[in-house]
């Protein structure tokens, strides 16, 4: 360990986010290694560390042979004023090698508000932030993730983007930069031929031009570059790669239990997700290599606790089959057993009663809107009768905590879906009172809402974005008519929910405004510790950038969008399709009920959509 580091550790918060040493922790000999790859993600160790994703590609990376894959995250304030104040360059936790010292280096990019610790991690590592300032192979920097699906925000400081899944896009990248070093390839020859791998985005051979209006005009490849880029996906999850071996954290972090994935993609089709279209089609594993998997995992680990994750883990059909395995196993071994991500219209009592039979937990559920009409518009396909009928099963079970979350500012939304957020608190209560079988503990409702954020990929892509106070209005509003003491209300606050939305949608223009931030000291903005909107507002007008343009002035649907050159699998075609049916208020039915046709089958080489018989 560097002498400096060893004198900084006492002095800063969990020093164990720095030092490495965790238990399954992948070390290898410098002198077998071909290729080093920094694997960075873009946030604290506690964060990056419950990242189903980057367990996955640490994994996948350090099985190749003569490739050293190790983990580097953001440090907190406090240790980066140190840092910076003993001239620490940032380091990897297998090795402690300064991150400049990499031949590769990777970012997973989840979350926009990231985009500022992504230049700041750059900096505090000593590599120069944008692609044109780092020549030769030394160095290289990637990113994948779900941002990458609107990368044009960051274009000027990754070299190229790897889109969607990761299993068998990295090796091949790795591979090509593997001999492009054996046969000192000039950086430039690099890119050409990383840029035949399918899935693989390289900025630097797109040319965005402008109207006058501001609005692109036009995307002009170079360089032999496709004019789109289909994302990659893993078809089999049975035989991908599944990291049983995961690293057990040396302090605690947010998700600190182990994690099984049943499924990718998502059958609903609500109008306002990302994830919901961006990772189709639907794949999913089986209950028997699951519950492999999840005991190997627990053995391996010494986990107490086991979570069943996926973007709708109740949608997947052999749920029942999988936990009649599991239960047995987690009550011998006192292993706690939960389903996060249910969905009030197929709830299950009895699968709740066989997971939680010593302590029932809150359950927690997303309406997303308070009327029918709104619900229909966005295609939560969720009745009214659904949740409340969810909800006298659990209170008649013994349940009497709730948690309710919704957006405001969705598209079509009036001051009578606001209240209508109120008046289904206020029949949830209602519903306590008819079946709770106990009700000396009283009722907790804990409702919050989110600031509608319009998202690339989604049939409310061109949506305009309300005003900041006129959110802040519907807020004030909605908690007036907040009047019983069991309810406990919580709204988000809108400088961070409207620079998430710039960023979304945002194009290269916004390169400069990122860096001027980082300069003036923007860093970890996803924490309210240390987000400073004035900040961020101080580098747009450097910049001459508006926000609004991004935000409140919606998007034409004939207008080119900056992510255009990026494939998901869903058409345009199918997206407009959407939006017009959300604006009639018809509701699109989930895919068990029949294809809708969003294009996503194309991604399948072997079977489609509806030979898949989705999860």
């Amino acid at each position: 360990m560097d002498e400096k580091l060893r004198r900084i550790l006492p002095t800063v918060q969990k020093p164990a986010r720095y030092t490495g040493g965790e238990y399954n922790e992948i070390q290898k000999d410098l002198k077998d290694i071909r290729v080093r790859v920094a694997f960075c993600f873009p946030d604290t160790y506690e964060i990056g560390m419950s990242n189903l994703g980057m367990r996955i590609l640490y994994g996948v990376m350090n099985q190749m042979d003569g490739v050293w894959c190790e983990r580097v995250f953001a440090p907190w304030g406090d240790m980066e004023e140190a840092m910076r104040a003993k001239d620490l360059p940032l380091w990897a936790l297998e090795s402690q090698s300064p991150v400049k010292d990499f031949d590769m280096i990777a970012f997973t990019i989840g979350y926009e508000m990231s985009y500022s610790n992504i230049l700041n991690m750059l900096d505090l590592a000593g590599v120069p932030p944008r692609s044109c300032e780092r020549s030769g192979l030394k160095n290289i920097v990637f990113a994948g993730g779900v941002c990458a699906f609107n990368p044009e925000p960051l274009a000027e400081f990754i070299d190229f983007f790897s889109l969607g899944e990761g299993e068998e896009i990295t090796p091949q990248i790795i591979s090509v930069y593997d001999r492009a070093k054996a046969e000192d390839w000039t950086k430039d020859r690099f890119l050409r031929q990383v840029a035949q791998i399918p899935g693989i985005y390289v900025p630097s051979f797109y040319r965005h031009e402008y109207n006058d209006d501001g609005t692109l005009k036009a995307i002009v490849p170079l360089e032999g570059a496709p004019e789109r880029v289909t994302k990659r996906i893993v078809e089999d999850l049975d035989r991908a790669y599944w990291p049983t071996k995961m690293i057990v954290p040396s302090t605690q972090i947010v998700h600190d239990r182990a994690n099984l994935e049943l499924f990718r993609g998502c059958i609903r089709g609500c109008r306002f997700c990302q994830a919901g279209f961006s990772c189709r089609p639907v794949r999913r594993k089986s209950a028997e290599v699951l519950c492999r998997q999840a005991v190997e995992c627990l053995e391996d680990s010494g986990n107490n606790e086991i979570t069943l994750s996926s973007l709708s883990t109740s949608d997947y059909r052999e749920l029942k089959e999988l936990t009649d395995r599991l239960i047995p196993y987690c009550e011998a071994n006192r292993i706690n057993l939960s389903v996060p991500s249910l969905r009030a219209d197929n709830f299950s009592r009895e699968l709740m009663e066989k997971l939680q039979t010593v302590r029932k937990s809150g359950l927690t559920f997303a309406p997303e809107a308070g009327t029918q009409r709104l619900r229909d518009v966005i295609n939560k396909n969720l009745t009214e009768e659904e949740i409340l009928t969810t909800c006298a099963n659990a209170f008649s079970g013994g349940w009497d905590h709730v948690k309710l979350y919704f957006m405001l500012g969705l598209p079509t939304e009036t001051d009578e879906d606001v209240l209508g957020i109120a008046d289904l608190v206020y029949k949830v209560i209602r519903t306590w009172k008819e079946h709770a079988v106990n009700k000396k503990r009283g009722l907790r409702v804990h409702v919050a809402t989110a600031y509608f954020v319009p998202k690339p990929h989604t049939p409310f892509q061109w949506e305009k974005q309300i005003e900041p106070e006129e959110y802040l209005r519907r807020c004030r509003l909605l908690k007036d008519h907040f009047y019983s003491r069991s309810i406990e209300y919580n709204y988000h606050a809108p400088d961070l929910s409207r620079l998430e939305a710039v960023m979304a949608r945002g194009d290269r223009r916004l390169c400069p405004v990122i860096q001027a931030a980082v300069r003036n000291g923007a860093r970890l903005d996803g924490w309210d510790e240390y987000f400073r909107c004035d900040l961020w507002q101080d580098a747009f007008r450097e910049c001459g950038v508006d926000m609004d343009f991004y935000t409140t002035r919606g998007y034409g649907e004939e207008e080119i969008l900056p992510w255009d050159t990026i494939d998901v699998g869903v058409s345009k075609r199918f997206l407009r399709l959407e939006r017009k049916r959300a604006y009639e208020g018809k509701i699109t039915p989930d895919c068990r009920q029949g294809c809708a046709g969003c294009g996503a089958d194309k991604l399948l080489k072997e079977v489609g959509c509806d030979d898949q018989s989705p999860i």
